[in-house]
């Protein structure tokens, strides 16, 4: 499973997606669409984080637990 979030410089809501990951054992790449912008053009967030698995944009923003739990099933 292939799994990036979509940051931002000083995102404190990303953050708390990167720490949810890590209580879930998932591993994730951090990419910062501020040096990589060609992400937004793939993943037009407009809000940070953008939770991306397997090249499908899935949450936006801080997912709820069990929703990060149904998605990594």
């Amino acid at each position: 499973m292939n799994v990036k979030i979509l940051t931002t410089p000083g995102c404190s809501n990303c953050q708390v997606v990167e720490k949810m990951l890590d209580k879930l054992e998932i591993s994730y790449d951090l990419i910062d669409v501020t040096e990589k912008p060609e992400y937004l053009e793939k993943y037009p967030i407009f809000l940070a984080p953008g939770l991306v698995i397997d090249e499908k944009l899935e949450f936006i923003g801080i997912p709820k637990i069990e929703d990060l739990k149904k998605a990594f099933k």
